[in-house]
């Protein structure tokens, strides 16, 4: 892939990007600025391994989950969302910021669950392909879906 290519296809991609990782770390935009950051970086740095056979998306989404698996900051789970209130404090979304007590729900998922709700609810992704970008089964994401989905029932209380 060209160096020209490769800014075209980010270009396209970046806000889709950065609401992913927005979501996977819970409202913190600093947090997701700089996992983007990484990600894009890492994926230039691959880009010769890219082929054209399978969307870009997809393939971006996939370096960007293993950034954020890798950066521990953002695998912190909390109990509560009273713990996740108070970790964040002022910090990261705006405090009326329209998905905060969303973002503090999913702080208290494991990293695997927070990711698979993620790509499903928030990206539209279906369940093969969250099993391509996260190196795991589609029974695993299944799994991973449904433990999620009853945890966030539980602390949202819906």
């Amino acid at each position: 892939m060209t160096r020209e290519v490769f800014i075209t296809h980010v270009e396209r991609e970046q806000e889709a990007l950065r609401g992913f990782l927005l979501a996977l770390c819970c409202g913190n935009k600093s947090d997701a600025d700089d996992l983007a950051q990484d990600a894009l970086v890492k994926a230039y740095l691959s880009s010769a391994g890219y082929h054209e056979k399978g969307r870009f998306r997809s393939w971006l989404f996939k370096i960007a989950h293993n950034t954020f698996l890798n950066h521990k900051a953002s695998c912190r789970t909390m109990e509560s969302i009273d713990d996740a209130r108070m970790l964040i404090g002022n910090t990261s979304a705006d405090s009326s910021f329209e998905y905060q007590g969303l973002y503090l729900a999913l702080r208290t998922l494991p990293p695997k669950e927070r990711s698979s709700i993620t790509l499903f609810y928030l990206n539209g992704y279906n369940i093969k392909e969250i099993a391509m970008i996260t190196d795991t089964s589609e029974d695993a994401v299944k799994k991973q879906l449904s433990r999620g989905r009853d945890k966030l029932k539980e602390k949202l209380k819906i």
